[in-house]
């Protein structure tokens, strides 16, 4: 399989084995209307999916969930808010007999 897959609606679906990262500047109001959105999938089970009209990257995600807050208060004050999900692991437990 390659890594990534054109889906009928002609999106790069962005596949696992390949690293990606995109960059936006938004609105303060767009960047919390993503964030509820994302939050409501986090809510309804282990998988979501970020995508845009080029690509998509759907993600199986397992538990603990890493929140991390930052602030720096010096000069230019910033926050930064990270989120890590781990991906779920495909193995599974050999069975005993």
């Amino acid at each position: 399989m390659s890594e990534t897959d054109d889906t009928d609606d002609e999106r790069t679906t962005i596949r696992n084995g390949r690293e990606f990262e995109q960059t936006y500047r938004l609105s303060a109001s767009e960047a919390g209307d993503f964030l509820v959105e994302l939050g409501e999938q986090l809510r309804e089970g282990d998988e979501l999916t970020v995508a845009t009209d080029e690509w998509e990257l759907p993600f199986a995600f397992g538990e603990p969930v890493e929140l991390e807050v930052d602030f720096d208060g010096v000069d230019d004050p910033e926050l930064e808010i990270e989120l890590e999900l781990p991906g779920r692991p495909d193995d599974e437990a050999p069975s005993v007999e």
